[in-house]
């Protein structure tokens, strides 16, 4: 996440909500994108530092528990930068003139200066993000599937220039013969199942298979992945997007609720500020005077309502908001109470941190430290692959 300030609460529904979910089942990195900031911003970072506090004191008020997953910043694991400048060398301009992104982004933000090789290249270094941690699966949205897309694309193409080690089908035999007699006799077969017949089901049984072997090194395991489809090596392997169900989560003024747009509900709002900012929310424009019948779906405060309200609620301000029989204010009322309540959690969770800053750069230094190790692996594997290990 880009770090652009105190987060809001569709930061909260849209995505962390999600985050807090997927690390109790997954081994999960969240990172504060800070160079990522500088593609767009480069020239108003005096604030990322202070910004990229204000964002993880929010993960963790959120519920991101550091002990679950690994917190920290991009700039402190330069790895990413060095993986993004080998990835460079191969990848073609015109992949990453297509990004659907690109040319929006420059349309949108046509008040800043875009034409400049940070801009066009930041598809590339999400790219090294996510493949120096050989990432099995990325959370996104459906806007961002073109990204992990343009991701497995550059990783395909680095296999396939850099994975054809010398002697690789030997190499493969050999461990297929580490498997045991077993796994290795129901390796072979399924494999040839898939190259000589094109068995998809043989293929996905195969690399279950893999996946369960213990006693195979990491490079024999890539290999043997590689091997399957009679390719070379995988040394970084394609990740997989994980679509997430978004919430819709309006702005005070119906539109999405976004920061530019001056239209949001922090995170850790001052309840009488959720309070005031709820009672000037927009509502249905049918409902003009108090006995105005409307529509719930044209109004943004029933949106809330379907996110924050139990059915029972959400029934009630419908029927009220169809008949008449309720005014808008009175339909807010229940929702200021729901939202408060969530905040008060997150509000008592981040004392601690904002009352003793030092707790989160500690979480942040050992989260940096513990990727930068797995990070150093990858790109030890790229390097050797390459030819530029200089051991």
């Amino acid at each position: 996440m880009r770090p652009t300030g105190r987060l809001h609460i569709g930061h909260y529904h849209g995505v962390l909500k999600n985050w807090i979910e997927l690390q109790h089942e997954y081994e999960c990195y969240f990172f504060v994108a800070d160079w990522h900031a500088l593609t767009t911003d480069y020239n108003e970072s005096h604030n990322i530092e202070q910004y990229t506090f204000d964002t993880v004191v929010d993960w963790l008020a959120a519920g991101v528990n550091p002990g679950a997953a690994t917190l920290f910043v991009q700039s402190k694991v330069p790895e990413h930068a060095e993986l993004h400048l080998l990835l460079s060398m191969i990848t073609p301009i015109s992949w990453l003139e297509r990004v659907p992104s690109y040319k929006d982004q420059q349309l949108r933000l046509n008040d800043k200066e875009l034409s400049t090789y940070g801009f066009l290249g930041y598809p590339m270094l999400q790219s090294a993000d996510i493949l120096v941690y050989k990432a099995g699966n990325v959370p996104v949205g459906a806007d961002q599937v073109a990204h992990i897309e343009l991701t497995r694309e550059i990783a395909r193409r680095f296999n396939h220039i850099y994975g054809r080690e010398e002697g690789f089908e030997e190499h493969a035999e050999n461990a297929v013969k580490k498997m045991g007699r077993k796994a290795a006799r129901m390796y072979r077969d399924l494999r040839r199942k898939y190259v000589e017949k094109g068995d998809v089901e043989a293929l996905q049984r195969a690399q279950a298979l893999l996946a369960e072997q213990q006693n195979l090194s990491i490079g024999d395991t890539e290999r043997l992945f590689g091997y399957l489809e009679g390719g070379g090596r995988i040394i970084l392997p394609e990740p997989v997007a994980l679509l997430t169900k978004q919430a819709k989560v309006p702005g005070l003024d119906g539109e999405k609720m976004s920061k530019s747009y001056h239209n949001t509900i922090a995170l850790r709002e001052d309840p009488d500020v959720v309070d005031a900012k709820v009672r000037k929310m927009k509502t249905d424009p049918a409902r003009a005077r108090r006995k105005d019948p409307g529509n719930p779906q044209n109004c943004p405060v029933f949106s809330l309502h379907e996110i924050y309200s139990d059915a029972e609620t959400c029934a009630w301000a419908a029927q009220g908001c169809r008949s008449a029989g309720i005014g808008c204010l009175d339909c807010k009322l229940p929702l200021i109470e729901a939202i408060n309540a969530e905040q008060a959690v997150m509000i008592e969770r981040a004392r601690q941190f904002e009352e003793d800053p030092g707790l989160v750069r500690s979480i942040l230094l050992e989260g940096s430290e513990k990727a930068r190790d797995v990070a150093r692996e990858t790109l030890d594997d790229v390097r050797a692959a390459i030819g530029i290990a200089h051991r």
